[in-house]
């Protein structure tokens, strides 16, 4: 299973976690347009909307968590 890290494209993110989307609408952090992903990485879109560091970790790791939920739930089929 592929891991999230701060440097992964917002296009390789809601690839593999379309939950991604809303979760960081949910935080203010537009990942898409006009149904297309936007350019550049979680880091550089979260920095923009005047994340810091650890709050961009916090991130990380929660959609990481997400990711291995759904890794789970698709094991338990």
């Amino acid at each position: 299973m592929k891991q999230i890290e701060k440097d992964i494209l917002i296009e390789e993110l809601v690839n593999i976690l379309p939950e991604s989307v809303t979760y960081l609408m949910n935080k203010g952090i537009k990942c898409l347009a006009c149904g297309e992903p936007v350019w550049g990485t979680l880091e550089s879109a979260s920095k923009e909307k005047g994340f810091k560091e650890e709050q961009i970790e916090i991130f990380v790791k929660d959609l990481n968590a997400i990711l291995k939920e759904n890794h789970l739930k698709m094991e338990k089929r």
